[in-house]
């Protein structure tokens, strides 16, 4: 880990985006994000003029951000369980996204940006967030890490990125015959 200035946060905005985008890919790889992605799960995490999507800066330099959907602005798909969870579709938001430059990672930047949207979602009615962790991360770091903020399994999914590994997504191990396993998981907030 390198020496660290100050490092600040805030909601992210639309002027961000380009910084976003560029460590989203070099994080998990080529493709991974878009303009039109970036639009998309951007506006699906605002509501009632509160913002769930946030960035953490050092020295002016994006090294992190969180992109979170707010209850009832998203839908669930085949790699979803809302059977299994203890609250209601429209109660339970999503968290998307979670990166932080290698050169930042275990300061506590992905815990503090976890917290901050966590705060947003509870006042936009969520009382859980569910998210999908990359099971194939090194060490298996991001289940540890969503664990260690509360998180619970509830069920793997084999292949959920292999369709958009074909769309042209390059996932950093596979390539674009993705194969990783996203373990669903949930966090209750209170």
């Amino acid at each position: 880990m390198r020496e660290q200035q100050q490092i600040t946060f805030r909601p992210m905005n639309k002027d961000d985006f380009d910084d976003v985008i560029s460590l989203g890919n070099y994080v998990h790889g080529d493709g991974y994000m878009t303009d039109e992605k970036i639009n998309t799960w951007f506006e699906k995490g605002l509501k009632d003029r509160l913002n769930s999507n946030f960035v953490a800066f050092d020295n002016g330099k994006i090294v992190g951000f969180r992109i979170s959907y707010s209850p009832s602005n998203w839908q669930p798909d085949q790699w979803y369980s809302p059977d299994l969870w203890q609250t209601k579709l429209a109660d339970t938001a999503y968290f998307k996204c979670n990166t932080v430059d290698a050169n930042y990672r275990g300061s506590g930047i992905g815990s503090q940006l976890l917290k901050l949207s966590i705060q947003v979602l509870k006042q936009q009615g969520a009382k859980a967030g569910v998210s999908h962790l990359w099971r194939q991360s090194p060490g298996n770091s991001a289940v540890k890490y969503f664990t260690k903020c509360g998180g619970v399994l509830v069920k793997d999914h084999p292949d959920k990125w292999y369709q958009d590994s074909v769309d042209g997504y390059e996932c950093t191990i596979c390539k674009n015959d993705c194969h990783c396993v996203a373990a669903e998981m949930i966090i209750y907030f209170d």
